[in-house]
C-alpha cells in the first residue's frame, strides 16, 4: 500500500512540474532523475511561479549544469526558505539519485502553489512508463528499509493531501 501511495505521490509531483514548467521549451520532465541534471528544470520551476526573482534567459543560455543548480538551489534558499539539500555536483551527474531529487522537489511544492489540473495528470499517465520509472527503481522502492519509507511517504502524503485538483467545467 505504501508502494502505492509513493507512485500516486510521484505521479502528482510530476504533474506539478510539468504544469509548471510547459511554458519553457528547454524543459522536459519526464522522471526524477535524468531530467534535472542540466539545471534547467529546477530553475523553470522556481520561475514558473516566482519570475521576479530571476532573468529566466540569462540562467538558460549562458551557464554550465553545475552553475545552474547552484543557481537554483540557491535562490531556493535565500527566497523559499529551503535548505541546500544538494550538492550540484551530485545531480549534474548521467543519473541523480532519484530520492534526493524527489525529496528537494518535495521541498519546493510544500512551498509554491500547488494546483494540478486533471490534464496534467493524464499527461503524466500517457507517458511511457519507462519514461517514468525503471523496472530498477521500481526494485529499489520496494527494498528501501522500512523507517526510510514510511518517512517519504509521510512527508509526501502530507504534503499533497493539500493539493487542488481543478476539475474541467
Amino acid at each position: 500500500m505504501a508502494g502505492l501511495q509513493q507512485t500516486n505521490s510521484e505521479m502528482i509531483l510530476l504533474s506539478w512540474v510539468r504544469q509548471s514548467t510547459r511554458n519553457y521549451p528547454q524543459v522536459n520532465v519526464t522522471n526524477f532523475t535524468t531530467s534535472w541534471s542540466d539545471g534547467l528544470a529546477f530553475n523553470a520551476l522556481l520561475h514558473s511561479h516566482r519570475p521576479d526573482l530571476f532573468d529566466w534567459n540569462a540562467v538558460a543560455s549562458q551557464q554550465s549544469p553545475v552553475r545552474r543548480l547552484d543557481h537554483a538551489f540557491n535562490i531556493a534558499r535565500q527566497h523559499l526558505g529551503i535548505e541546500k539539500l544538494l550538492d550540484p555536483e551530485d545531480v549534474a551527474t548521467a543519473c541523480p539519485d532519484k530520492k534526493s531529487i524527489l525529496m528537494y522537489v518535495t521541498s519546493l511544492f510544500q512551498v509554491l502553489p500547488q494546483q494540478v489540473t486533471m490534464e496534467a495528470i493524464r499527461e503524466v499517465e500517457m507517458l511511457p512508463r519507462h519514461a517514468r520509472i525503471t523496472r530498477e527503481e521500481h526494485i529499489e522502492v520496494h527494498e528501501q528499509h522500512f523507517s526510510q519509507e514510511v518517512s517519504f511517504t509521510f512527508l509526501l502524503s502530507s504534503c499533497c493531501s493539500k493539493v487542488v485538483v481543478s476539475l474541467p467545467t
